[in-house]
């Protein structure tokens, strides 16, 4: 169908960027021998540019599946591609930021930025040679992230709002395809994190680069991404997808309308019944919804 939809796509445009088939891990020989997972049967399909946030109960796996993706993981069963190339081993072509900014004390921010630059190829062989430009997107990085004048501080200079954003910057300098972030806002006062949530939503709709977020903030999820993911309790499977059809670009005044809160009600009803239950009331639950 989405192929008749869009008949000038190329081919790989069509392809899910993202495409996890009936993937299983267990984290050693043990474990897998004994048939404990720490996720399991993740069928998943992301399209080109799509942003998607992952929630569920604690310790339910979604930052098992983060490693996944990135390939920091293999799984022991099923196949994961990325990009139309299956996952043998680490990704170049993402970046990550986690909840803690891990910001290097001894460095400064637009230094801290310019890091993955350093290490990461094809920048790593001329990075000497072509410091001054990639200065200078570092530099507009983060002016566009509201830290123009902070480009020279030290991380111990910065407020924790500030560090997340040199951290979201340091985790796009190198322009990847995809971005992942793990509770990357938890840490914060409920303004800063509002305020990175329009950060974000305005980098993501420039460049639009696939992002899968990992969050506990339900409000956070439905306000930033197309599709909302429920995992259930370990091990972790996805037990509900909730398509987000709020439309875009999309203001903080519309977390308090009704139409923002009753899909943020419905997640919260899902985990809910997880909790309480496991998988099989979730389900129900997810069916009850959709009809």
């Amino acid at each position: 169908m989405a192929d008749a939809l869009h008949p000038l796509h190329a081919p790989d445009t069509a392809a899910p960027f993202v495409d996890f088939q009936d993937v299983w891990l267990a984290y050693n020989e043990e474990l897998l021998r004994a048939n404990h997972f720490a996720v399991e049967a993740i069928d998943l399909k992301v399209k080109r540019g799509e942003f998607i946030a992952i929630v569920g109960p604690s310790g339910c796996g979604k930052s098992t599946f983060m490693k996944l993706t990135t390939g920091l993981k293999m799984p022991s069963m099923g196949k994961i591609r990325i990009d139309g190339q299956p996952v043998t081993g680490p990704l170049k072509i993402s970046g990550m930021a986690f909840q803690a900014p891990s910001l290097l004390p001894w460095r400064t921010t637009v230094d801290n930025v310019l890091l993955p630059l350093e290490i990461v190829e094809p920048y790593r062989s001329n990075f000497k040679a072509r410091r001054k430009e990639y200065e200078e997107r570092a530099r507009k990085l983060l002016q566009k992230v509201g830290l123009g004048g902070y480009e020279d501080k030290f991380p111990w200079q910065l407020s924790g709002g500030m560090q997340q954003r040199a951290s979201i910057c340091r985790a796009l300098i190198h322009e990847p395809k995809m971005l992942l972030l793990d509770e990357p806002f938890g840490a914060l006062d409920a303004f800063t994190r509002e305020e990175l949530w329009c950060i974000l939503r305005d980098l993501w709709t420039e460049q639009q680069f696939n992002v899968i977020l990992v969050t506990h903030d339900l409000r956070e999820s439905v306000f930033l991404a197309d599709t909302v993911y429920v995992m259930s309790k370990s091990p972790g499977r996805f037990v509900v997808k909730r398509d987000i059809e709020l439309p875009r670009p999309r203001e903080l005044e519309l977390t308090y309308t009704k139409e923002f809160t009753d899909i943020v009600l419905e997640l919260r009803g899902h985990i809910g019944a997880i909790r309480n239950t496991g998988i099989g009331a979730a389900q129900t639950v997810a069916a009850a919804a959709s009809h």
